[in-house]
């Protein structure tokens, strides 16, 4: 299974951030939350100020957070008395043209409340557009509350500002109209994402001991599972493949093992051959913010930029150096970083963030995407030199419903497996079980491919854990996985492109999906057969649209 997290972070070392806030904020952060759950362990504290900062401290004395996100004189307050990185949420200049406006429905008069300083800008564009707006600053609660009177005194009848300042507003029976956004918001969870991975790279750097066996890759060729024609021809090209030292561009839908092949190919290199044991590094590039990427690929050097490790740290090009760098979602990279990887494709050497001396680098690329990366580059998401550069040698993985051969002995296999990490052992006739399945299986669109195969086998191996007397019958199956009952997944359609409509089960509306399930997004990905990375970016999508 693919890591959400990029190598070299453990899974279980996620980052941990905690966000303050006893205002509607709290439900922005709340909401935004579920979009950063696979990155980040993040936990709410609904206490402000001394509160607030007496809680943390207390915590901190034995438990780890890696930064603090917080927002106006909330944040103010707590940057100066914790010792772990305050993350403060900035409303953006659109902020607050959107909030005006609709504050401007309300009232003729508008007044914009702000912490300490106030907005010249904004004087600017009341006198230039004809809008009279009020602005105040305060400093402390009671001084926001005699601003909001003052105000309403003065007839004015909404204010525009933070968490505080809007309930302060509406128990003066004012409007309160909250001026942050959700992408202000996400951008501060950007922002300590990245803090809180530099602290823990620098504290997983000082124990490569432990960081080593995450540097190697764990797949080979009997990994490949399946005796289909399709199957066996991926592993002639891997065992071909791996003879060369050029990029492999890796296609294929969610799900179908692109790791795992990019893993074969650098156990089968000469690379790995004769003991050498050389490095796999992976990450994936649609997961991580596009600071944090920036610094992760290339390292940086010693105050490169705000919460930059002492000494500076090496990036995982130089961590994969006569090794192999495997770049998973390469069509979701930025295109301004698109371009400093061409240029380390190119030149063989990577300049670290804030540097200037080059770092020779020998790495071998392997490249991956569930996208079709031709349109992105004639689309212009993506640099048609670096797509060339990078698909040297290419490689289409199929997905399941196009070997169907395989679908039963790798649900067999995948069952086995399931059984005995739960201590219980598969029936002597489960092949002949398996079979009486077939219709059921075969009938199938997979969606998520071999993920969703050992998903549902592996729902199906803990309700027979729980009933060693039960059989394997299709009444049974049918019953723990209901998706099975029509030809394709309920919850998924083609989509209505030409380019997708050759790819069933396209995800209709992953929101709905993670309503199912109360929000808990392991579950909801787990039921369509999908990585929580993949289920992560169609609801940032879905957003989107």
């Amino acid at each position: 299974m693919r890591h959400s997290t990029p190598i070299p972070f453990d899974p279980a070392d996620k980052p941990v951030i905690w966000t303050v806030s006893v205002s509607r904020l709290s439900e922005l952060f709340r909401d935004i939350t579920l979009e950063y759950d696979a990155l980040a362990d993040i936990e709410p504290v609904n206490l402000g100020f001394d509160e607030a900062a007496r809680h943390i401290r207390e915590r901190l004395a034995t438990e780890r957070c890696d930064a603090v996100i917080a927002a106006g004189s909330n944040a103010a307050y707590l940057k100066g008395r914790l010792s772990i990185p305050v993350v403060i949420a900035k409303a953006s200049g659109f902020d607050f043209m959107q909030a005006l406006a609709r504050a401007r429905k309300i009232s003729d008069r508008i007044g914009v409340i702000t912490y300490q300083d106030d907005m010249p800008a904004l004087a600017e564009f009341a006198a230039t557009f004809g809008v009279p707006i009020e602005q105040r600053t305060y400093a402390t609660e009671e001084d926001a509350r005699a601003q909001i009177n003052d105000l309403k005194a003065s007839g004015i009848k909404a204010i525009v500002g933070a968490g505080l300042i809007t309930d302060l507003a509406e128990e003066a029976g004012l409007t309160g109209v909250f001026v942050y956004s959700a992408a202000s918001i996400r951008q501060a969870f950007d922002d300590a994402l990245e803090l809180a991975r530099l602290a823990q790279l620098e504290t997983n750097r000082n124990r490569r001991h432990v960081v080593a066996d995450t540097l190697r890759a764990k797949h080979g060729l009997a990994d490949l599972r399946g005796e289909s024609e399709a199957m066996e021809r991926v592993r002639q090209a891997v065992v071909l493949y791996a003879k060369s030292p050029a990029t492999v561009l890796i296609q294929g839908e969610t799900g179908c093992g692109k790791e795992l092949v990019a893993q074969a190919i650098h156990r089968e290199s000469p690379r790995t051959l004769g003991g050498a044991n050389r490095p796999f590094v992976a990450v994936n590039c649609g997961a991580i913010a596009e600071s944090l990427l920036e610094s992760e690929l290339f390292g940086h050097e010693e105050g490169a930029f705000t919460g930059a490790r002492r000494g500076g740290h090496a990036g995982l090009f130089e961590a994969a150096n006569r090794g192999t760098l495997f770049l998973d979602e390469i069509g979701e990279m930025p295109l301004a970083l698109q371009t400093r990887l061409l240029r380390v494709l190119e030149e063989r050497e990577v300049v670290r963030v804030g540097g200037t001396r080059p770092i020779p680098v020998n790495v071998r690329i392997i490249s991956a995407t569930h996208c079709d990366l031709e349109a992105r580059v004639r689309e212009g998401h993506f640099r048609a030199d670096l797509f060339y550069r990078l698909a040297v040698l290419r490689m289409s993985l199929p997905p399941l419903r196009e070997r169907p051969t395989d679908i039963l002995p790798l649900a067999e296999w995948s069952l086995r497996t399931a059984l005995a990490s739960l201590g219980a052992r598969a029936h002597p006739n489960l092949p002949a079980e398996l079979a009486a399945c077939a219709p059921l299986l075969l009938r199938y669109d997979w969606p998520g491919n071999v993920r969703e195969l050992r998903n549902l086998t592996e729902r199906v191996a803990l309700f027979l854990a729980a009933e060693p007397l039960q059989a394997l019958t299709p009444s049974f199956v049918a019953a723990v996985a209901p998706e099975l009952n029509s030809l394709s997944h309920p919850l998924l359609q083609p989509a209505a492109s030409p380019a997708s409509a050759q790819r069933p089960g396209v995800l209709e509306s992953a929101t709905e999906v993670l309503a199912r399930f109360g929000g808990r997004r392991d579950a909801a990905a787990d039921y369509l057969g999908i990585s929580r990375t993949t289920l992560w970016r169609r609801l940032r999508e879905e957003q989107e649209f």
